[in-house]
């Protein structure tokens, strides 16, 4: 089981030394921060050749400037688990976070594959619209503005284009990750495969993607300022009725055995294999004809000055003995940050 949370801030805009703002470069969509050198998306490529020594980027357990990283074995043999954050993801204050949970055979390859494969599609897709913007002699928007500085327009507010950007950019790199999974020449996902549960924060928004039953917590203060748990995600499993009927409609079956009645899976139309307890997932091949799909969930979420922190974790923290309810893992989580902060 593992899990990984993020404190980080929102981020206020520099100014240059005579009070002007500096507006955000156009591979820095929504962000203001200090000035810095900037990173190009070719530095990127080439670090990313060698990922483990990246900058900012956590993989194992640890923690970061704002984030903190931690996974540990089960009971059910090897650990499936993989996890990343990556703060100056794309550019500075633009961080990137997951949690992958592997599952059959080669279940903990898959997870670590998806977790060093998918940030990179993500920059890729994101290079790629940006491209294509501006080679249509678009201008730069700030991701941070709920409205368009000039009020309604013919590309549509800054908002409704930084969500479709990172809508268009969740889907091709889960639909590209699925593709070069089905393709990988030395890892068999036939039987095997992934959860994801993936954000992107960048000045107060966040924008979200997942697939499977790992989940997405919010702590938050309520008007009392009292801590909230708030559930980002929805468990995408086989017996939702939108995932049941698509299932059945590509002749897959769902239904849960005798002796675990409250865990529905997904079986083949002519087998009673192999039991997938998810309705989406990286991987899984010997069911994709069958109505299990690698599509994500996507949300868009502002973020307030009463959200404290994010937790994604997997299905072994989620339903750990330790947190029968969300609330007791943003409790804990609460109690731990006021005991490092001092």
């Amino acid at each position: 089981m593992g899990c990984c949370v993020s404190t980080s801030s929102r981020s206020t805009c520099s100014t240059r030394s005579h009070g002007e703002a500096v507006s955000p470069t156009c591979f820095e969509i929504g962000f203001c921060g200090q000035k810095r050198t900037k990173r190009t998306f070719s530095d990127h490529v080439i670090a990313l050749q060698h990922l483990p020594s990246v900058p900012n980027r956590i993989f194992a357990n640890g923690k970061s400037r704002s984030s903190c990283i931690f996974t540990q074995q089960g009971r059910k043999g090897i650990n499936q688990d993989a996890m990343i954050v990556w703060e100056d993801f794309m550019s500075e204050d633009v961080t990137f976070c997951g949690v992958f949970d592997g599952h059959g055979p080669h279940g903990h390859l898959v997870a670590r594959k998806v977790r060093d494969a998918l940030p990179l599609k993500l920059l890729s897709s994101v290079h790629s619209y940006q491209s294509r913007q501006n080679g249509s002699g678009r201008t730069c928007f700030k991701g941070n503005s709920k409205e368009s500085d000039g009020g309604n327009s013919e590309e549509g507010s800054a908002e409704d284009i930084l969500n479709s950007l990172w809508r268009e950019t969740f889907m091709q790199s889960y639909k590209a990750m699925d593709k070069e999974l089905r393709s990988h020449p030395n890892l068999d996902c036939f039987c095997s495969g992934s959860t994801a549960v993936t954000i992107v924060k960048q000045g107060s928004n966040l924008f979200m993607g997942y697939i499977g039953d790992s989940r997405a917590i919010m702590g938050s203060k309520d008007s009392n300022d009292s801590m909230v748990a708030i559930q980002l995600t929805v468990d995408l499993k086989p017996d939702l009725p939108r995932e049941a009927e698509r299932i059945k409609r590509c002749k897959g079956r769902v239904f849960a055995l005798q002796d675990e009645p409250e865990v529905p899976r997904v079986w083949l139309p002519f087998d009673d294999a192999p039991g997938l307890a998810m309705a989406r997932a990286f991987g899984d091949f010997c069911l994709k004809e069958y109505g299990v799909i690698s599509i994500p969930e996507f949300s868009h979420r502002f973020l307030t000055e009463r959200d404290q922190f994010i937790v994604l974790a997997s299905d072994g923290v989620i339903f750990s003995p330790l947190f029968f309810h969300l609330f007791f893992i943003c409790e804990f989580v609460s109690t731990f940050l006021w005991f490092i902060q001092g």
